[in-house]
């Protein structure tokens, strides 16, 4: 059973930073990618940003440049920092891997934006 727990969020006025980030435990198996996945009131989750264990990395349009997604050496602390907020960047956020077939997701942290 893989536990995934967030941290991080908060307030913050608009143009300023975040970084969050996501400490995974529990795997039998290792893990080769994760996600960060936000769910805004209102609408569908989406993926943000997503990196692999040989250090790929991959952004949605709407956060590239602004969002930088990294890992620890030992591959069980992620980060997503984020840098030049906008009120539209307020949501849940959510750490997501996959292991051993099944999907596992954290439990979210609130990051609210204001303008």
């Amino acid at each position: 059973q893989v536990q995934l727990v967030e941290s991080g969020g908060g307030l913050v006025q608009a143009g300023g930073s975040l970084r969050l980030s996501c400490v995974a435990s529990g795997s039998r198996f290792a893990i080769y990618a994760m996600d960060w996945y936000r769910q805004a009131p209102g609408k569908q989750h989406e993926l943000v940003a997503a990196i692999t264990s040989g250090g790929g990395t991959n952004y949605a349009d709407s956060v590239k440049g602004r969002f930088t997604i990294s890992g620890d050496n030992a591959w069980n602390t992620v980060y997503l920092q984020m840098n030049s907020l906008k009120p539209e960047d307020t949501a849940v956020y959510y750490c997501v891997t996959r292991v051993g077939g099944r999907e596992y997701w954290g439990q979210g942290t609130q990051v609210t934006v204001s303008s």
